[in-house]
């Protein structure tokens, strides 16, 4: 069977869809690097903020001073723009993927789904002859250019952009998505600014919105691996990606699923659509094999074996909520790196007490008094994130020379437009909790709140 596997992934196609999708993806991040720059911030996010919410094991990962960040950021770009003309390809690659992880690492605050699946891409082009065509290393390096490549980068890029379309569509089957929340709260803030905006005010206008958008990843996605469905259900995912960015704030990320589904298109697509721009031929001509005869070489047992392991972890992470009893919409327990995008709203308020166990002082603490705006909202919706500030707390007192105080949490979390409803036990001391991994945290309340 892996030995069908490695035959298959071994078999020679064009070079051309995976040239492209390096192009766009370079172009794409290029963009996204100025989009940081116009909106000041990587100044909002890494330089104003005195404390970060660091991942579980990377807590040595620190921003750089200014303007040093500022200079890493531009690197960013730089190296997308290598990569996007194909220059020193590998190098800017590899780069560029460590440079971006270490962003995505510097906090929690600016966690954002797209951002995760940029890394995840960029790591399987670190590994993809995605420069032997149509890129500055062709040109200078003959011995570099080649029209095929095996099969195993376009399949691989296909395998997991099927793995997030479709745990995008699984994760939005909860009760309050089928009840049209929070699509319908989101659609009808903007049912006064679009043209046609009385419909946003429909059930039935929401409903196909919402259930829509189940159909479309968990029907959709496995017919864009067919010839006949391809182009139609492609199509379909470019309206609906052209809409979010319209609605919704998310940056780069519709148009960069919309570049990446692209490679589910025969590989040498760019060369058919030219033809057909051109005239020369209908747009579901058969694939051209020109160049094809020649064999790229077997690929080796090991990076089979690599692929099979990197598909079943991508697979089996987004499905370690199941492990927990808790209502992870609530608290956050195999939240991230889930592909959970766009299917609740949380809001949170609240503040923090302090008081010192000898001398019994307390103090009342305003977490915005401490974090930025942004910092500050998010953690107020995310138990961990309340944990890891309490802890802060804790060392700021004992650096004044409390040593032994204790944190509680007064906070109250709305979801999807309930009423608000404690979302930490208020009497649990948090500066003594430590955050567990596998199973729930008994110091976070269960949602009791039911849907309006």
């Amino acid at each position: 069977m892996l030995t069908a596997f490695n035959d298959k992934l071994s078999q020679p196609v064009s070079a051309l869809s995976l040239a492209m999708l390096r192009i766009l993806f370079g172009a794409l991040i290029v963009w996204d690097v100025w989009r940081f720059y116009h909106y000041d911030r990587i100044r909002r996010y890494y330089v104003e903020p005195d404390f970060f919410f660091t991942y579980a094991a990377f807590g040595w990962v620190k921003p750089l001073p200014e303007p040093y960040i500022h200079y890493a950021w531009f690197l960013v770009g730089v190296l997308a723009f290598l990569v996007m003309i194909g220059l020193l390809y590998r190098l800017a690659i590899i780069a560029f993927t460590i440079l971006f992880t270490y962003f995505f690492l510097l906090d929690k605050a600016q966690y954002l789904n797209h951002f995760y699946m940029i890394i995840l891409y960029a790591l399987l082009l670190c590994a993809a002859p995605a420069n032997r065509a149509l890129s500055v290393d062709a040109r200078l390096w003959p011995s570099r250019r080649s029209e095929i490549i095996p099969y195993w980068p376009v399949f691989a890029v296909r395998a997991q952009t099927e793995i997030i379309l479709i745990y995008a569509g699984l994760v939005k089957m909860t009760e309050d998505w089928l009840k049209l929340q929070p699509l319908s709260m989101w659609l009808r803030e903007h049912a006064d600014d679009v043209p046609l905006g009385w419909l946003l005010h429909e059930d039935w206008v929401i409903a196909i919105g919402a259930y829509g958008t189940i159909a479309l990843h968990l029907i959709g996605a496995p017919l864009l691996l067919f010839r006949r469905t391809r182009l139609p259900v492609f199509l379909v995912y470019c309206a609906f990606h052209m809409s979010n960015a319209y609605f919704f704030n998310i940056g780069v990320f519709p148009w960069l699923t919309i570049a990446v589904m692209l490679i589910f298109f025969p590989p040498d697509w760019p060369r058919r659509f030219l033809r057909w721009v051109k005239g020369e031929a209908t747009i579901g001509a058969p694939p051209t094999h020109s160049g094809l005869d020649a064999r790229p070489g077997r690929i080796s047992g090991a990076l089979s074996a690599a692929l099979c392991l990197w598909f079943a972890l991508h697979i089996l992470v987004p499905l370690r909520f199941a492990a927990f009893p808790s209502e992870v919409r609530w608290s956050g327990d195999g939240h991230r790196f889930a592909w959970r995008m766009r299917m609740y709203s949380r809001e949170g308020q609240g503040h923090f007490e302090v008081l010192d166990a000898v001398t019994g002082q307390f103090w009342r603490v305003d977490p915005y008094d401490y974090l930025t705006e942004r910092q500050a909202a998010t953690m107020l919706t995310r138990p961990d994130m309340i944990l890891q500030f309490a802890h802060h707390l804790r060392d700021i007192w004992r650096g004044k020379g409390y040593a032994n105080v204790a944190v509680h949490a007064q906070i109250e979390m709305s979801l999807n437009d309930r009423p608000m409803q404690a979302l930490i036990k208020p009497d649990v001391n948090l500066a003594a909790q430590r955050l567990k991994l596998l199973r729930p945290d008994d110091w976070v309340t269960k949602l009791e709140t039911p849907l309006k």
